[in-house]
This record gives structure tokens, sequence and C-alpha cells, in this order.
């Protein structure tokens, strides 16, 4: 029934049936490492995935839960072999992107990206991957498909980039970038943090694997630190020929082969059981109930955000002392990729490097600080990256 509700019916109610045994209507919090088993059947059949149930916080967890079911629905994520929706809370955004990438890439292996990243992002990929031996190439055109097309090579695991980049907002061209992708058997990894899936369905677009900072639009209240991975279910690691991780048998999960054995949703599960299993960026409970509430009214916060970026957008691009407005709206030169979107051409507005200081009254309400999709407004300082 919930494939027939509107965006904002799944908001409040996937993932918030009432508790079995209390009847209470909110989503619990619960505050619990470990689970009572049964017997040492229904133990060993859980360990085996031979049935769906907790077995440890770290890997999964009853609020953790609705928080996946929620966020799955509304993004379009996949419904997994055994029952679990395609969709993987986890610890932060740098948690979801990491995971994201080693579930799908080793030692040895090689990442496409565009240039126009978070700077976390940035980091993770310039410095921490290649310390791991996975070697990143960065496109200087992300626009530029045949430049995506060139920088494959055999051992390439993944194109990653940003649907809307922060903080410059470019608009990443998701048909585009995917179809080259998947002409030479590989996935297409966005972050769609910032257009949240109010704006924008990145799978519906071709994207195969979506991340989410959910600390910021999906949050909204800057109480929580928490991200997500959802798996569209759409990608064949099979016929890759790319993905020996997937086919061949993980000794270290009873020789589980991840696909074909798991199908369409083999990607989320290999991150779940594998890599959050070793790895330990498992988001909090009670994290997880904070961002329920920031979603539950998600397209209000939304539309506003929107609404008064448009209103400051318009006033700052006509005066003399900005020298840019880095806004995704059609007068910039990306109107052609506008399309892909949901609700229109609106988000957070940035001020070029050259920008005037504005007058101390005038900017107490707009703090200082880097907490972007937040209530308040804020003001955001970044420094140049050196290369």
């Amino acid at each position: 029934m919930s494939e027939q509700w509107g965006f904002e019916t799944r908001q409040i109610h996937v993932g918030g049936e009432p508790d079995p045994t209390t009847g209470a209507r909110a989503v619990p919090i619960y505050q619990t490492t470990s689970y009572e088993f049964r017997d040492t059947t229904h133990a060993q059949n859980l360990f085996a995935l031979a049935e769906v149930g907790n077995i440890y916080t770290r890997i999964m967890n009853p609020t953790q839960g609705a928080l996946e079911a929620r966020l799955n629905s509304l993004e379009g994520g996949c419904i997994t072999a055994i029952g679990l929706p395609g969709t993987l809370a986890v610890a932060s955004g740098q948690s979801a992107e990491t995971l994201a990438i080693l579930t799908l890439a080793e030692a040895g292996d090689h990442v496409v990206t565009s240039p126009s990243l978070y700077g976390g992002t940035y980091n993770l990929f310039h410095y921490t991957l290649p310390k791991l031996g996975i070697e990143v190439t960065f496109v200087s055109d992300p626009h530029d498909l045949d430049e995506w097309a060139s920088a494959i090579r055999p051992n390439t695991k993944a194109f990653y980039g940003e649907v809307l980049a922060n903080p410059r907002n470019d608009v990443f061209d998701i048909e585009g970038v995917s179809g080259v992708a998947h002409a030479h058997g590989i996935p297409l990894i966005v972050d769609n943090t910032v257009p949240t899936p109010y704006l924008i369905r990145p799978i519906e677009w071709g994207a195969d694997i979506v991340v989410h900072s959910l600390t910021k639009f999906c949050g909204g209240h800057g109480t929580s630190i928490g991200g997500a991975i959802v798996d569209g279910g759409t990608f064949d690691y099979g016929a890759s020929g790319r993905f020996a991780n997937f086919i061949e048998p993980d000794p270290s999960y009873h020789g589980l082969a991840y696909w074909p054995a798991l199908g369409h949703g083999s990607f989320i599960l290999k991150a779940r059981v594998q890599m959050l299993r070793d790895l330990g960026m498992a988001i909090s409970p009670f994290n997880a109930f904070l961002i329920l509430q920031g979603i539950e009214t998600l397209s209000l916060p939304m539309e506003r955000h929107f609404a008064n970026a448009d209103r400051v957008a318009e006033f700052l691009v006509g005066r003399d002392e900005v020298e840019c407005v880095a806004y995704a709206w059609p007068r910039r030169q990306h109107h052609r990729l506008q399309h892909q979107r949901r609700q229109g051409s609106r988000t957070e507005v940035r001020r070029g490097l050259g920008a005037a200081q504005p007058r101390r009254q005038h900017r107490r309400r707009a703090q200082l600080g880097d907490p972007p999709g937040e209530s308040g407004s804020s003001r955001c300082r970044r420094p140049r990256r050196r290369q």
C-alpha cells in the first residue's frame, strides 16, 4: 500500500507502525546492544541470513530499521532478497560514502569521480583511499562525458558524483554519466544530501547507489550525526565482469557468494554484513530516532529553504560588491540539467571568495559556521584546496 502513498504521507508513516507490545505510535528508541535468541537454531539461522532478525546493534537495530525503511521508500530503493529494505543507516555521511566505496573496491582497484565535491569527500578520495590501495581519478570537467569514458581502466569499480555539489552547487548529469558507467559495467554512486529525495530521486535517473549525510537536510535540526546508503537494486554484478568480490565465496561469511545468492540487493547486504560488521560505523539508536523526527516533516522545510534561497539569490545577484552567486537556477550554465529535479531549481546560496563582508548588524542571525540544512541561516567560509 505504501507505494501508492504520496511523499508527504510516506515521510510520516513508512516504518512507523505502532509498537506491537505497547501500542506506542512513535518509533521507540531501542537503546540496546544485543538481542535474545530463541534457541541455538534461531541464532544459526540469523547468522546464516536464513532468517531475518536482530543480532547486534552494530549491524542492525529496530530504531535504525524504521529509519532505513522510511528513507528507502522516499528514495525508491530496492527490497532485498531476504526482505530487508535496500537502505543502510550508518554513523555519518563520511561513513556512508566510505562504506559504499569499500563494498565495491579493494586494494589495487580504481574509482573515477567528479572534482566538485564536499571537502570531507575530497580528502577521503585524494588522501585516504590511496593509502588503502584504491586509486582515484578526478575528471577535470564532470560535464564532459568523453572524459569520464577515457578515465576508465580494467580495474575501475565505481563512478562518483554529488547531485548538487557542496559548496559549489554544480548540477551533476546523472543520466549522462550513468550511461557511460553502465556501458562499461560500472555502477554510479551519487550523493543526494543537498536535494534530498524530496527534490530528486537519483535512482530514477540512472544512479545505482545513493549516499546521504542525514545530518543535514534530512535531519534538519543540527542535533544528530548520521548517514545512509541506498541500493537501487539495478546493477548486475555478475554480468559486469569487474566484481570478483561479489561472485567469489566470502570466507569471512561462511563461504557466501553475494551474487547471485542475494540477488539485486546484494550490494547493500554485503555493505551491512561484511563491511559494517568489520568497520563498525553504526548509527546510534538515539540519532536514528532524532533523524526520523526530521524526516517526518522534510517536505515543509525543504520548500522554505528553496523559497528563502530564491529571495536571497535574487537580492545578491544584482549587487556590485558580490563576485558571484553559486546557485542552481536556469540562468546559470547548467540550466540544461535542471529537468532532472522534481521541484524546480532551488538550493542554498554561497557568496564568491571576493564578496564583500556584510555589516555586523546584518549578519547576527546568519551565524558563521558549517551547518547546511539546519533551520537557521548560516555563513560559510570555504578554504581553497591545495592539489
